[in-house]
């Protein structure tokens, strides 16, 4: 395996951060123990919660000496080596989990079958506590620049725009993604990987794996979603061009470009169930609004549970609308019960016209299969304490809602008519500007007052909504949302 730190698509990497680079792998073997020796038996089961809905089977890792069910030494037949393909993700907030759900739905919609490997699973293994340990720290950021606007200012976004953007950051992480590829080691080396985050991709690189596809979730081009070796799929033809002459990440320099072969512009990133039905959702948001019907609002909170005091505004705001019944609401606070307590105690009046969704998995579905027809009235409020269950009940609902409220960052993309919050770190705003640009999205509202007037267009005036339809299914047509087919697609074609 070639060194890929020191030199990134022919572009060398100076030997002060080459040894950071070293120095990192080392701070991290040492806390997490380094397990690149150890052979981790493989088990294969359908996933309980989303194994029904997607076809998603989970790719567990057994302790050392325990008998798997689906390693190369012990029955690798449990892994179909023909329409088998690995979903590699990690926790980190839900956008990835979610772009995984997306490229799994699609795989099963086109026969295949989506073996699930969430690296930040794996507790026994050094790659978990290294990706663990990133985590909490950038849940941390996250929190912290909603609550302080010094320290989103001078710290938060230079970090998520420019320094994440920097090709030096890029050589750290491939070193630290050397500890990472132990837990592919009993993984069939010619089933496809597909990674929605680049630590699965670099870890698949560095194991050994035939062939990778990291599926770039961000339109602002950033030498951390970089993994050599693979094949780099991205959104948009912005993000192409960016990706292409590795744009801004040595500073001015210029630098050389990625090879043709390694970048390919798909589209979005979007589940079957989405996708196959945009005409009829769309079609059903504008005679909802023809008929006067409660206008249905969707708020999903992420994984990090920022930005709480924006969501409380936007409900005051909607809660004389609402028991008016010209207004409904759907609020997702995912795996976050405290959120939706914090938000009783600020709006004490929210108790009386809401219905709790907790913790039932088949109500929830039910719930948003009889919302497709039928009518929606008050707040409805939703929490599965599991993650699947909390990250999927959003693509639920989204069919029956007419308008997503959201921070722009994965759900920029989705196929439904939004309305977008200020960003968490400064690369989530051209999610937006993409957005906004399609015509299936509003400019991003930076502060509480612009949300509250965007709010009040929709529920006031019918143009907005009928206009973002229109351009939703025009662009279903050119074929912007069938990204996560094309992902499919190339992952499957074994032939690079």
């Amino acid at each position: 395996m070639a060194e890929k730190s020191k030199k990134i698509f022919g572009n060398p990497i100076g030997e002060e951060t080459y040894k950071k680079a070293l120095k990192s792998k080392a701070k991290y073997a040492k806390k997490f123990g380094d397990d690149t020796q150890v052979s981790y038996p493989v088990s294969i089961c359908k996933n309980e919660h989303i194994g029904d809905l997607l076809g998603v089977m989970d790719v567990k890792l057994l302790e050392p000496g325990g008998e798997g069910t689906g390693s190369e030494g012990a029955g690798s037949g449990s892994f179909d080596r023909e329409k088998g393909l690995i979903v590699g993700n990690i926790r980190m907030g839900f956008g990835h989990y979610r772009i995984s759900m997306a490229i799994a739905s699609a795989a099963h919609a086109m026969g295949y079958i989506p073996y699930w490997m969430d690296l930040n699973s794996y507790k026994q293994t050094t790659c978990t506590g290294v990706i663990s340990a990133q985590n909490d720290l950038y849940s941390l950021g996250s929190r912290l620049s909603g609550k302080s606007k010094l320290f989103n200012r001078l710290v938060w976004e230079p970090m998520n725009y420019e320094g994440f953007r920097k090709l030096t950051y890029n050589a750290t992480d491939q070193k630290n993604a050397e500890l990472m590829a132990p837990v592919y080691g009993n993984v069939p080396k010619d089933i496809p990987v597909v990674a929605t985050h680049v630590w699965p991709a670099q870890a698949a690189i560095h194991a050994g794996m035939d062939h990778v596809v990291n599926a770039i979730p961000d339109n602002w081009p950033m030498a951390l979603h970089l993994s050599e070796g693979s094949l780099h799929t991205v959104q948009t033809h912005f993000a192409y061009q960016g990706y292409r002459i590795l744009n801004g990440m040595r500073g001015k320099s210029v630098l050389k470009p990625m090879p043709e072969q390694d970048l390919i512009y798909t589209g979005h990133y979007i589940d079957h169930e989405l996708v196959s039905n945009i005409e009829a959702d769309c079609e059903a948001r504008k005679k909802r609004q023809e008929q006067k019907k409660p206008m249905r609002f969707l708020l999903t909170i992420g994984g990090a549970g920022a930005q709480k005091e924006i969501f409380a505004a936007i409900i005051k705001y909607l809660l004389p609308a609402i028991k008016k019944n010209r207004a409904a609401l759907y609020v997702n606070v995912g795996d976050y019960k405290n959120v939706w307590t914090k938000l009783l105690e600020e709006i004490p009046e929210l108790a009386n016209v809401s219905t709790e969704h907790f913790n039932d998995w088949e109500k929830t579905k039910a719930f948003a299969t009889e919302a497709l027809t039928g009518e929606v009235e008050g707040v409805h409020a939703f929490f599965h304490e599991n993650i699947f269950e909390a990250v999927y009940c959003t693509n639920l609902l989204m069919r029956s809602c007419d308008v997503l409220v959201t921070k722009p960052s994965e759900l920029s993309f989705y196929p439904v008519p939004k309305l977008f919050i200020k960003r968490v770190g400064g690369h989530e705003q051209w999610g937006a500007i993409h957005s906004v640009e399609l015509g299936d999205g509003t400019l991003e509202c930076e502060d509480i007052p612009h949300t509250i007037q965007m709010l009040g267009l929709f529920v006031k005036e019918d143009q907005l909504l009928n206009d973002m339809c229109d351009n939703i299914v025009k662009n279903k047509a050119a074929g912007v949302y069938d990204g996560a087919y094309r992902v499919v697609e190339l992952a499957m074609k074994k032939d690079r």
